[in-house]
């Protein structure tokens, strides 16, 4: 992938998608693609594999945004909101270059209930990510070649949600 500086270095891109209720990740992926966009879909329907049941609500940044998975997401009656732009401000206008879909969902983006469902998305997934940075201090895959990299961030995520769990289990 090339990097930050402009050089190529061998890098994965770490996938995950987490329950809102209780934090747990219910799906894992990790790619050699800097490039978020084709791993929306693919993780929701590990969501769907892993817990049984199709995702209701789907809450993602900007890197997953495109019109195909806009179209697949209201296919499978996935209730999107997937940020247009940067951050949690969507820019009036950003739908137009898009499709149908990409306008709807700009225009759920701006509504007051899209706002709001929106600006969960960094309380339910970034704490996870965060966890398994600064409590398991894992920035960095040891392993080399894509096989060995997403049996290591598996791991990685099922130790996280254990200790999730257990954390959980203490509380109740």
């Amino acid at each position: 992938m090339k990097t930050a500086r402009g050089d190529f270095e061998q890098c994965y891109n770490a996938q995950v998608a987490v329950d809102a209720a209780q934090q747990i990740i219910v799906a894992v992926d990790v790619t050699t693609n800097a490039a978020d966009v084709g791993q929306l879909v693919p993780l929701a329907d590990q969501a769907e594999a892993t817990t049984g049941q199709r995702p209701a609500t789907v809450l993602a940044d900007a890197g997953y945004k495109s019109e195909a998975n806009f179209l697949v997401l209201e296919q499978h009656g996935i209730d999107g909101y997937v940020s247009l732009g940067k951050g949690e401000t969507q820019r009036e206008g950003a739908e137009a270059q898009g499709g149908p879909c990409t306008q709807r969902m700009g225009a759920k983006l701006r509504s007051d209930d899209g706002r709001r469902r929106f600006k969960r998305r960094k309380a339910i997934v970034e704490p996870p990510l965060g966890w398994i940075k600064h409590v398991l201090g894992f920035r960095a895959f040891s392993m080399r070649g894509h096989r060995k990299a997403a049996g290591e961030w598996s791991l990685v995520c099922l130790v996280m949600n254990l200790r999730r769990m257990r954390l959980v289990a203490a509380i109740a």
